[in-house]
């Protein structure tokens, strides 16, 4: 369950220095060697961003209190259908998803998880939201019900390993340096700590202005090598992909949105192909990518990269 802001407002800490932070008014101030640092509490929701290090602009933030710069739309009725028929709850997350409620079961009580990119509950993430034995923390770049907190994932305004595990979905290709985050995440994990991280590989361009990475299974891999591997693979595979290719080409075809959307409802039952095609092959053709894995003090060398692989050309 989410902890609200007084629980977690005693933890934040300055994103630029590290620094406890104390509270006067509206602000939240930290001092470092004689440089005064202020951040604005807007609406309830402390606001811990250099802006310097940011894609985020300082005034439109401040002035739009945090609002989110990518329009979201909420479902209802006949939508809020054709959009799970679209986007299902994906096996892969269902169940590790449950690995990890599992492997927090193991740690002392309550269990301290962080939701990196929180801002809506992620697909398949509801276990972890209604576990009473799991105290929830969440931040987000815009201000959300489900936020405690609005910060840069590349300079998380948390202290060293605090959290038991963390989830990090659909975030990484959005920001401009994914391993100064998954940096962030490791410093952020107790020992031991839990890591479930699902980015995309074949999916088209999302969020616009705010997307710039892909990573293979191998590439996701290695961006997580500071991590023992539990469990890793295909988040989505070939099938779902190729309904995504049907959207954008009839977008590009058409210059239209809702023609895409039309073509997808028209090949939506592609997806459901992917339960019948082989891991590796779906590795090598997959939507997105996931990984489970626990913090180590041991790093993956290069050499061991092409052993890693296990995508269909292997058996060629």
């Amino acid at each position: 369950m989410l902890v609200n802001i007084d629980e977690c407002m005693p933890i934040l800490r300055c994103p630029r220095t590290g620094e406890v932070l104390s509270r006067t008014g509206d602000v939240l101030v930290s001092q470092h060697n004689g440089t005064k640092f202020e951040y604005p509490i807007l609406d309830g929701t402390p606001v811990l961003i250099d802006f310097d290090h940011s894609v985020l602009e300082e005034d439109r933030t401040i002035q739009q209190s945090a609002s989110s710069v990518i329009e979201r739309k909420s479902y209802r009725g006949p939508l809020l259908f054709i959009k799970h028929l679209l986007s299902p709850r994906k096996q892969s997350t269902r169940g590790n998803v449950g690995k990890l409620v599992e492997l927090l079961r193991d740690v002392s009580k309550p269990a301290r998880v962080l939701i990196v990119g929180g801002g809506s509950i992620g697909q398949g993430m509801d276990p972890l939201y209604a576990d009473p034995s799991i105290h929830l923390y969440s931040f987000d770049i815009y201000a959300s019900p489900y936020v405690q907190f609005i910060a840069d994932a590349h300079q998380i305004p948390l202290p060293d390993e605090y959290f038991d595990a963390i989830v990090v979905q659909a975030v990484l290709e959005h920001v401009l340096q994914p391993a100064e985050v998954v940096a962030e995440i490791w410093r952020v994990l107790k020992f031991d700590g839990l890591v479930y991280a699902e980015t995309p590989f074949m999916q088209q361009v999302h969020e616009g202005a705010f997307d710039f990475t892909r990573y293979t299974d191998s590439g996701h891999r290695y961006l997580f090598r500071q991590f023992d591997l539990i469990k890793s693979g295909a988040s989505g595979g070939p099938g779902l992909q190729f309904m995504w290719s049907v959207d954008y080409l009839a977008r590009g075809v058409f210059r239209s949105r809702r023609a895409g959307s039309l073509a997808k409802l028209a090949f939506f039952w592609t997806q459901y192909l992917d339960r019948f095609i082989p891991d590796e092959y779906q590795v090598d053709g997959a939507s997105g990518v996931y990984f489970l894995g626990r913090k180590s003090r041991e790093t993956v060398p290069p050499q061991a990269m092409a052993r890693y692989y296990k995508g269909a050309q292997a058996h060629h």
